[in-house]
């Protein structure tokens, strides 16, 4: 039995799409996947997304950021999903992790929803801990 985890999936296109010097990537959406995407644009980490009707569930189409577009150097430079589908992993409010002493995000899902670490810390919610960037 093979479990899907399309965060995983689409954390690999947007790593696999960097290391080849790709302007967008086009993921199939999701509420999650479309959530992730907004707090990677909000920190930075993106340049700008939007979700393009498909008539089924959409297309997540996301405008890659380089540091210098000539020599296609990204701004991310790790992606890591910590979840998976066989083991879950949690964080209280008092034991958000740190990603690369504040360098880095984790994105938590949280019951006030999908968060920064930093966010989730100032609104003293723990969670599931999704991934880190950084």
């Amino acid at each position: 039995m093979s479990q899907t985890d399309p965060i995983a999936d689409m954390l690999t296109i947007i790593r696999n799409a960097l290391e080849r010097g790709k302007e967008y990537v086009y993921i199939p959406a999701s509420n999650m996947k479309i959530e992730i995407t907004r707090i990677m644009r909000d920190e930075g980490y993106i340049e700008d997304y939007e979700v393009e009707e498909d008539n089924k569930q959409g297309i997540l189409k996301i405008k890659l950021k380089y540091k210098d577009p000539k020599r296609k150097e990204p701004v991310i430079n790790g992606l890591k999903k910590i979840s998976k589908p066989g083991r879950r992993v949690y964080c209280d409010s008092d034991s958000i992790p740190k990603v690369l002493d504040g360098m880095g995000i984790a994105i938590i899902s949280t019951s006030r929803g999908i968060l920064t670490d930093k966010k989730a810390e100032e609104l003293g919610v723990g969670g599931e801990v999704i991934c880190y960037i950084w």
